[in-house]
């Protein structure tokens, strides 16, 4: 028997991507009638309920519900789709991402095949842009640094080629009693959700499986605005997250804010000994130089020469907001809330 399939998908003010998204679901090589979509929509603002309900009336084969999220938090609405949805297999994707024709069959066949608890794949990221128009040079840059080892370290979702056992996957799949025997996403962390949850199934024995043949286009942010916003959220509730899970730090999560700290110590430390102010310089032209080399490799590749000047723009917003905010988020540890709220699959629990 072919398993039935939910596809859950947290969602607020998404109009530009939710039809692309939609229509690469209805594209799938995996049988519609074994597939339905749960989108937990956190009160759009914009014309994203609108969209969806054009697509629901042109599209009547695609079984698709929505869902109020009124907290809009991505964890509380991944809790609340995955409990209105009756698949036997549960793969969460976002409303900015737009599957390849064969991912859920992929997935599925993976898991059947007992490779992970969780079984993901490789982001192909591309940069954001209104429908119509072209991407802007910023938001190629944004792009182009979002994949890049240097603005992501060992994130192998973003530019792996081998099939192996990793710490993350992005837009995992699931059977429905993995949620059964570990819990739910902790809607106690508004970001890193994912992170913490593969922690959660690696620390009971299971495992996370990237496979590169799994793949999805993720759209990157458009400006540097919202680059920074979005990985100052990141840097702060991976903070919150490693405060519970410290043995979960990787090699990669230390440089960011070990280079922010060495900066903030040095410049400060400058306005009582000078030679502090000349290693301060020093680092931020060696930090420069090796963003500049990156940069010129990449646009030689893509023969863009707008990288040369937003690789380093955006790689160094990547850096400086997750690594100041991750030691924001631990300096105040003490003055944040405390335990997580891990919700099981359960007759007396309740959407946090």
């Amino acid at each position: 028997m072919i398993p039935f399939v939910s596809i859950i998908i947290p969602c607020y003010n998404e109009q530009a991507t939710i039809s692309l998204l939609l229509s690469a679901i209805c594209a799938q090589t995996y049988p519609l009638k074994n597939l339905e979509v749960v989108i937990a929509d956190g009160r759009s603002t914009d014309q994203t309920r609108e969209c969806i309900a054009k697509f629901q009336h042109s599209h009547p084969e695609l079984l698709l519900r929505v869902i109020d999220n009124p907290q809009r938090h991505i964890p509380t609405g991944l809790n609340l789709a995955i409990r209105s949805s009756r698949g036997d297999y549960i793969i969460r994707l976002d409303a900015h991402s737009v599957p390849q024709a064969d991912y859920v069959a992929r997935c599925i066949d993976l898991l059947e095949a007992g490779k992970g608890d969780n079984v993901g794949g490789v982001w192909e990221i591309q940069p954001h842009s209104q429908p119509g128009e072209k991407p802007t040079w910023i938001a190629r840059s944004i792009a182009a640094a979002a994949a890049h080892p240097l603005g992501v370290g060992d994130a192998f979702y973003r530019f792996g080629n081998q099939a192996r056992e990793v710490d993350t996957a992005p837009f995992g799949s699931f059977k429905r009693s993995l949620f059964d025997r570990i819990g739910y996403f902790d809607e106690t962390l508004l970001s890193n959700e994912d992170y913490e949850f593969n922690t959660r199934i690696r620390q009971s024995g299971g495992r996370v499986w990237l496979d590169p043949s799994i793949r999805s286009v993720y759209f990157a942010r458009p400006n540097l605005l919202s680059l920074a916003r979005q990985y100052l959220r990141y840097g702060y509730w991976k903070g919150r997250m490693l405060a519970r899970y410290p043995q979960s730090l990787r090699w990669r999560q230390m440089a960011p804010p070990l280079f922010a700290l060495s900066l903030a110590g040095l410049c400060l430390l400058s306005f009582s000994w000078s030679p502090a102010g000349w290693l301060f310089f020093a680092e931020i032209g060696l930090y420069l130089l090796t963003l500049l080399s990156a940069s010129l490799k990449t646009a030689s590749t893509r023969r863009d020469l707008s990288l040369l000047i937003g690789m380093p723009l955006a790689i160094s917003v990547m850096h400086l907001c997750w690594g100041s905010a991750l030691l924001w988020s631990l300096a105040t540890l003490p003055f944040g809330s405390g335990s997580p709220s891990i919700k099981r699959n359960d007759s007396t629990s309740t959407p946090g």
